[in-house]
Order: C-alpha cells, then structure tokens, then sequence
C-alpha cells in the first residue's frame, strides 16, 4: 500500500485549471454502484457550469489531484441556508490512505467556519464501503428511499447520511 507525504499533501478551492482531472474523477469513480445515473459532461465547459471554480475543495499528493469534495446549499430556499449537501471522490490508486478523512474533516471546518449548521449526503445502500466511511466520519442515517433505484439487475435503496456541526448562526448563515 502506497503511503500519504503528508509534508507534499495539500487541500485547497478547486480551480479552472482542475477541470479536466475533476472530469476523468468523476468517469472513474461514479459508477452503477455509487450512482443512480451516469454523470456525463458534454464539455469541460457544461462541466464548470455545474462545478464551478470553488465548489469543491480538492487534494493534491505530490501536485496531483487524488481527490475532492464537492459541496453546495441543496435548495434555494432562505431557510436551507445553513445545510449544505456533500459528495466526495478519491482516486482508486489513492484509496485507503487517509484522503478521504481529510476531506471531510476539511469540509467540516470550512462548512463551520462558513456558518453551516449541517452536512448532508445520499449514498446507495449497495455501497458499503462508502456507508462504513461516512460512519466512521461521524454522519448518521437520517432515512431511506426502499427500492429507491433499479441498478444491476437489482433494486437499491437510497441512504440520507447527516452530520451535524457547531457552524450556523440563528440567522442561517451560508457559505459567502
């Protein structure tokens, strides 16, 4: 198993300049076992236009981007200010190696920092993996969707995971 240099390990906004690494990610990781649907961009451009430069905070090993999570407010309503929705993506070759935990406890402080009161996330019930992982980050089931998806040959629910925060003001401060 590859070791995390952590002395050449960075978390930082996501830039113009990540877009095309984001997109093959996102071909490599979202599959009919991690998501309902294909995500498919039509262009570096139509893929911007839904990730923006800064709705995601990425993680670069020795310069190279080995994963991110991507954050957003879930509705435009006033009064869901203060929740904001996850997802997150690490490279296969840099799995097991602790980025993933990094993200999240990056998220967790900038989402704190930024008011947010509360994470959200959905993951498919055939995801175990992922459903241990986001455990052991301290998100807790809210819900389920039963029979949600029909994916492979067999129906799959869909799992609502929180996680609640210090962050969030009486108003419901959001992300600036």
């Amino acid at each position: 198993m590859q070791q995390l240099n952590k002395d050449s390990f960075t978390i930082r906004p996501s830039e113009i300049r990540d877009a095309r690494e984001l997109i093959v990610l996102d071909n490599m990781i979202w599959t009919e076992d991690t998501t309902p649907g294909p995500l498919t961009w039509r262009s570096r451009e139509d893929y911007l236009l839904h990730a923006p430069p800064g709705s995601q905070l990425v993680a670069l090993q020795d310069g190279e981007l080995c994963g991110y999570v991507g954050f957003g407010c879930p509705s435009g309503m006033e009064s869901n200010r203060h929740v904001c929705e996850v997802n997150i993506a690490v490279h296969p070759r840099f799995q097991r190696m602790g980025i993933g935990r990094r993200l999240i406890e990056a998220i967790k402080s900038h989402a704190a920092e930024n008011g947010i009161r509360k994470l959200r996330l959905r993951v498919l019930s055939c995801n175990e993996p992922a459903l241990a992982f986001y455990r052991k980050c301290g998100f807790v089931e809210e819900g389920r969707l039963r029979e949600e998806f029909y994916l492979g040959g067999r129906y799959v629910d869909e799992v609502f995971m929180s996680c609640m925060l210090n962050g969030g003001n009486e108003d419901g401060s959001h992300f600036a």
